[in-house]
């Protein structure tokens, strides 16, 4: 009778230990839907305007999304709804008619309506160097 109740006893622990890791994996899964996958960088600029590049690493969860690009005071410059997994989206930003006024990206999944905001501020500066070299 004891080797039956010691066998009993492993058979206990296996299913505790196995149902105790399947939860703690759910958990993980869970966790990347309560963030919008992307990212902004600046790319550089095309004649005078600078360009912007939103890379986009979603899943079959989080798969379509809107692009709201607006200006400080809230005036939309774009929209677009998107579908798509993985992709990335350039945007070459006219700033003479912007001015000095910064710039926000806002990027919303739209299964999940979490969102990510991005804020530009374009600032301007002029270097001069000068350089002095001892001649012999």
């Amino acid at each position: 009778m004891k080797k039956i109740f010691n066998d009993n006893h492993l058979i206990a622990i296996a299913f505790i230990t196995v149902f105790t890791l399947s939860a703690t994996q759910k958990v993980q899964a869970e966790k990347p839907l309560s963030e919008v996958p992307v990212a902004i960088k600046y790319y550089g600029n095309v004649n005078t305007f600078p360009v912007f590049e939103l890379s986009f690493n979603g899943n079959t969860e989080q798969n379509n999304f809107t692009i709201l690009i607006s200006d400080e005071f809230g005036n939309s410059l774009y929209r677009e709804n998107i579908k798509g997994e993985i992709f990335t989206k350039k945007f070459a930003i006219n700033t003479e008619e912007l001015g000095e006024s910064s710039l926000k990206f806002e990027i919303i999944s739209n299964k999940t309506k979490n969102s990510v905001v991005f804020e530009v501020n374009r600032n301007s500066k002029i270097i001069q160097e000068i350089e002095i070299v001892a001649i012999k």
